[in-house]
């Protein structure tokens, strides 16, 4: 007789904060419908951290809609997932205040994001800036995952929140799991096309510099056309050609071949052919995508019953972490 093996949790979220881009697809959400098979997966689309920038609120509340619409139409499935939209969970709020007395100003003065986007708004360097690391812990806290999927860009963030799990442990008694970083099998750190120094963002005002997920074919072979290579000629990875390379990165990701592979298929031949295959080899990648999403947008009703259930979900589990670490605190429940 098979035992049933329970599965390990993970924990992963995202920021409706303009639209979802190829590096996010490639590093992260792709990997995300694979998970749900191998984990007791939470996903969410973290809505609460986007204002730490001003937001138009229309703007905002169509791409929260656009986000969750999104990670229905990459194959993530409420059935298999608990996938919720952030602020209708009021404990990640809650729990980031006690997490916040149990945080160190000195830690959260080192975190190099803060940094980073305190130069790039100086006109709104807000409280929240500084300390959503501390929201950011207890959104995974709440949820008790064993892991979480961390580029390099959220390491420090990933431990920030282990730190201020284990020290509230340490006073007041075993209430969090530590979770562990969780390395994806695959992934692509897919880098800007018209600056391959950079990370793919679409906050790069160069609009040639980014695919999104939902842009339409002839969209997409435009911006690989113009994408940033040499003039030394011949296709293969190296340090000296990053342009070369990244592209190599995403016909790999998109393709399922090796890169040993990718380069003996485009042996001897130009930089336009190449730029063309991408390109289309990223645009029948994304179609289907797109196509579920353009279907999915459309029935605001049942987008609506099904984030609020997750939410529903979400919530029972987020409540019995919060109210065992207030009980644990001392205060009267």
């Amino acid at each position: 007789m098979c035992e049933n093996v329970e599965k390990k949790k993970v924990l992963s979220c995202i920021q409706p904060s303009g639209m979802l881009t190829l590096g996010n697809y490639l590093g992260a959400l792709k990997n995300w419908v694979n998970m749900q098979d191998e984990f007791d997966s939470t996903f969410a689309v973290a809505d609460l951290h986007a204002i730490t920038v001003r937001q138009e609120p229309a703007k905002l509340r169509s791409q929260i809609y656009s986000t969750y619409a999104i990670l229905l139409a990459l194959g993530l499935d409420p059935e298999k997932s608990t996938m919720f939209i952030q602020s209708h969970v009021p404990e990640h709020a809650q729990l980031s205040w006690l997490l916040s007395c149990n945080t160190q100003f000195g830690e959260m003065s080192r975190m190099t994001q803060f940094k980073d986007k305190s130069a790039k708004h100086a006109d709104n360097v807000n409280v929240g800036l500084f300390s959503y690391p501390v929201l950011m812990a207890a959104d995974i806290l709440l949820y008790k995952p064993d892991f979480v999927p961390v580029g390099a860009d959220q390491k420090q963030h990933l431990e920030i929140a282990r730190d201020i799990a284990i020290r509230f442990n340490n006073h007041y008694g075993d209430v969090f799991t530590v979770p562990e970083a969780y390395i994806p099998k695959t992934g692509a750190r897919v880098m800007s096309l018209q600056d391959p120094d950079k990370k793919m963002s679409k906050s790069d005002e160069n609009q040639n510099a980014w695919v999104a997920i939902l842009d339409d074919k002839d969209t997409i072979i435009r911006k690989f056309k113009r994408a940033v290579t040499d003039s030394e000629g011949g296709i293969y990875v190296s340090d000296e050609k990053k342009g070369v390379s990244n592209l190599i990165t995403i016909y790999s990701a998109v393709t399922g071949k090796t890169v040993s592979e990718v380069e003996r298929e485009f042996e001897g031949k130009g930089y336009g052919e190449f730029k063309l295959a991408v390109g289309e080899a990223v645009a029948d990648e994304l179609a289907p995508i797109k196509e579920n999403y353009n279907r999915i947008i459309t029935d605001k009703a049942e987008l609506e019953r099904l984030f609020r259930e997750g939410g529903d979900r979400a919530e029972r589990v987020a409540r019995k972490t919060y109210f065992k670490a207030m009980k644990k605190v001392g205060f009267v429940l």
